[in-house]
């Protein structure tokens, strides 16, 4: 095709308004061009140039504690971001020469801020929130970016840039915001050969083979995506952790990484394998209250802050699914993290331990046992452990209970964390916008005797003045060009940080920011899009574990149903341990008259879940085994309930096939065309979940599929044979 001939074809599509491509790797950060004129000159108007003092001639101090990397960050983004969207180069000087001038800065490198900005709002704004204020001077405007310190900046020039790119009113612009939670983490559960465990967008981003010599650019992207939404650590690797990962070679490789990650205020965390001393050193023994094991870790210790002065602590899984730890020396948890604590002190590193802990040999039921082993070691810990506890006390299911832990420990402080990738949600194949998932925890009230104590509130540290707080999010990121396999699933990150940055918003704000940042502002898209993503982890459960059901998905892998599985080792690795189908019934009774999880919950919370009558119907199989003739709120009986769930959520899905379908020439063909195929996949997956959980528990009820159910595609026999291969995110021989 000749040069004049392309161009015309390219001419005629924009005409055509059909969207350029784009891949998903600028994510939510991709600074178009903004196509309504009259907005972009309104912003452009208001914004004329970027004012950066110089720093101070004496020392780095006049920019914070990271240095003048990160005011070159802020400055950075800013004029990347400012001059793409409104289609212009914004110049960046040391000084204010125009009306409209963005001016950045601390007191300590522009004291002329402080007669902008009020010591109160430095007060709010905290170690690393910022003040976003348009003001004016004389006859003259300015929009100061101002904060206590340089990491301020770039969290207050990303979100500058937010509001333009959502198209935000900013001629009253008024912001003063601090996160709510301390350490706003990222967990990575990466191996170091680059296999990622349920992990669904390709290998992990982590070159370990070529680090430290080739440093891929795509940490600094990584970086940018993080600080924007205000992640401000990372876990590098598997809490299922290799030991080698602590050696001088691989210290350099990690030292690598943090120094890209830096400027953009991300401390890198490490996991630890407890046998460590043992397997590199060849110690006899990893007890912890042994005198040659504290001096093994201490100097270990000091060796890691040598590589990474900023490293930010160790997180801990031991004890738990084969993993050593320190109750194979007949120590408890709180002795192991207080070796480490003391350790890491000096320092101010912190030790993050888990608390997803079962044990096979225990015969209790699994979701009681993580209380059981912790709450006796309530206040045990040093001032510099936080047990982190996962959203409900099974595994980040699709629709859990809040684990009983958080109202049980109020001497601690507890990290929540939550699992940004699909493992139980369909993984990299099905949208899952989990938004309204982690809100429903974080909303929840643990009914503790204190006042106001949900779980937001005690894991951000303000219901028991912890001094310390944490939250977590298992990784759905992988070398996939999008990142996240799922073009949609990038939203599950996005939603991530910015509840861990502020925790009150609402699931619908955060689908409505994420959808015009990262597809169109257009109300034409917006509505159907944040509709969708608002409705669909409620479709997932409905067709895959609804009414309370859970861990009924295939072994291994985890993808798609599995409810006659009972062949495993350990009983509670079988979905028949959770679902406890029988003539008369279905669901695990956590009652008295059952395993009693119940009597681990506050009175308040319990008693409505206590009672058939009174239990809502999403937790009603969760807490109680229950007829399948019974007379559910709706008249209707359970089995058909339970049926007519599945066939809703099926029902959903095809909804969003045609929704999809209406945006073909507002959304760039590339993105289009993946969605609409994985939405044809997920609606066949909810089929067979439908198919083969309905046929599977209609053995026990004898009961026919009511009316509105469609009949099954395939019998049972053929869905029990189905085996998969291959599966992303897992082998058999872990």
């Amino acid at each position: 095709m000749s040069r004049s001939k392309f161009f015309l074809l390219v001419g005629t599509l924009s005409l055509l308004g059909v969207a350029r491509a784009d891949d998903g790797y600028r994510l939510w950060l991709r600074y178009d061009k903004i196509a309504d004129e009259a907005l972009r000159q309104s912003y452009a108007a208001t914004i004329s140039e970027i004012v950066v003092p110089e720093p101070p001639a004496q020392g780095p101090g006049g920019f914070g504690d990271l240095g003048t990397a990160t005011v070159a960050a802020a400055r950075d983004e800013l004029s990347a971001g400012l001059s793409g969207l409104l289609g212009t180069t914004i110049p960046v000087v040391t000084k204010a020469s125009r009306n409209g001038a963005l001016v950045l800065g601390t007191p300590c490198s522009n004291p002329d801020l402080l007669a902008l900005v009020t010591e109160a709002d430095l007060r709010a704004a905290g170690e690393e929130g910022y003040i976003l204020r348009r003001v004016a001077i004389g006859a003259e405007h300015r929009i100061v970016l101002a904060a206590n310190r340089d990491i301020g900046l770039l969290y207050g020039a990303f979100t500058l840039l937010r509001q333009l790119e959502t198209h935000q009113p900013i001629g009253q612009l008024s912001i003063v915001t601090a996160p709510k939670i301390q350490r706003r983490m990222i967990n990575h559960w990466d191996n170091l050969a680059r296999t990622v465990e349920r992990g669904y967008a390709g290998q992990s981003i982590w070159e370990w083979f070529v680090l430290p010599d080739v440093v891929s650019p795509r940490y600094r992207d990584y970086a940018r995506a993080c600080a924007s939404i205000g992640l401000n650590g990372t876990v590098l690797t598997n809490v299922n952790a290799d030991a080698q990962l602590l050696t001088a070679p691989f210290l350099q490789k990690i030292a690598a990484i943090a120094r890209v990650l830096r400027p953009y205020g991300i401390r890198v965390y490490l996991p630890v394998r407890w046998s460590a001393p043992i397997e590199l050193d060849q110690l006899k023994t990893a007890d912890p209250l042994d005198p040659a094991v504290i001096k093994w870790w201490t100097v270990k210790v000091a060796e890691i802050y040598r590589a990474i002065p900023d490293f930010g602590g160790f997180l801990v899984k031991a004890n738990s699914e084969g993993q050593p730890g320190p109750q194979n020396y007949h120590r408890t948890h709180a002795d192991g993290a207080n070796l480490l604590a003391d350790a890491v002190a000096l320092n101010g590193g912190i030790v993050i331990w888990r608390a997803f802990v079962y044990d096979a040999a225990n015969p209790d039921d699994r979701a009681k046992q993580a209380y059981s082993e912790f709450v006796p070691l309530d206040g045990k810990f040093r001032d510099n452990v936080l047990v982190q506890v996962k959203n409900g006390p099974i595994d980040f299911m699709p629709r859990e209970p809040f684990h009983p832990l958080f109202g049980a420990m109020p001497k601690t402080p507890l990290a929540l964390e939550v699992q940004i990738t699909q493992e139980y949600l369909g993984q990299g194949t099905q949208l899952a916008f989990l938004a309204p998932m982690w809100k429903e925890v974080l909303e929840a009230d643990t009914h503790r005797p204190a006042a106001d104590t949900t779980v937001a509130r005690i894991v951000d540290g303000s219901a028991d003045l912890q001094r310390i707080s944490a939250i977590a999010g298992v990784a759905n990121i992988g070398t996939d060009r999008n990142w996240t396999g799922h073009p949609l699933a990038q939203a599950n990150w996005y939603a991530f940080g910015r509840l861990a940055w502020d925790h009150t918003l609402t699931a619908a704000q955060i689908a409505d920011e994420w959808t015009r940042q990262t597809f169109s502002n257009d109300p034409r898209v917006v509505a159907p899009l944040t509709s969708m993503l608002l409705e669909s982890r409620e479709a997932v459960v409905n067709y895959s574990m609804p009414l309370g059901l859970h861990h009924i998905m295939a072994t291994g892998h985890h993808y798609g149903p599995g409810p006659w599985v009972d062949d495993q080792k350990r009983p509670d690795w079988n979905p028949v341990y959770y679902h406890r189908a029988d003539a008369k019934g279905i669901g695990f009774d956590r009652t008295a008259t059952g395993s009693n999880a119940l009597a681990q919950y506050a009175p308040g919370a319990a008693k409505p879940w206590d009672d058939l009558a009174t239990c809502p119907d999403e937790f009603l199989l969760w807490f109680h085994h229950v007829p399948w003739d019974y007379r559910m709120r709706s008249g209707k009986s359970l089995w058909e309930e339970l049926c007519l769930h599945y066939q809703h959520g099926i029902d959903t899905v095809r909804t969003w096939q045609k929704t999809w379908g209406l945006l073909q020439n507002a959304i760039d063909a590339e993105r289009f065309a993946h969605v609409q195929g994985l939405l044809i996949r997920q609606e066949r997956d909810a089929r067979e979940w439908r198919d083969a959980c309905t046929q599977y528990f209609a053995t026990f009820s004898k009961m026919p599929l009511p009316a509105g159910v469609e009949p099954p595609e395939h019998p049972l026999e053929f869905y029990e044979k189905a085996v998969l291969r291959y599966t992303p995110g897992w082998s058999a021989g872990k």
